[in-house]
């Protein structure tokens, strides 16, 4: 099937450049690129989400706002300074 596209001018150059060294059709090049691109699409969608545990206090420290990053990086700097 034919149809047109407008492709970056460096990345036509790439794959030119590809195509010439492996003595194949810019045509051909540029599909198997776009096939890889489908394949990683479509193993990256079947990956499966990670849940990690957490510990006590659901993962924070007690007397701990993680919603306030201020306070959060004065304990977290105290405990740096008294481990030194």
């Amino acid at each position: 099937m034919r149809t047109t596209l407008n492709i970056d001018e460096a990345l036509l150059a790439d794959y030119k450049q590809i195509a010439a060294r492996s003595h194949r059709s810019l045509s051909s090049v540029i599909q198997d690129a776009l096939r890889e691109s489908l394949l990683r699409r479509d193993e990256g969608a079947g990956a499966s989400h990670v849940k990690l545990p957490t510990f006590g206090h659901g993962g924070a420290l007690p007397g701990v706002d993680l919603d306030d990053n201020v306070a959060t990086r004065l304990i977290l700097e105290e405990g740096a300074t008294s481990t030194r």
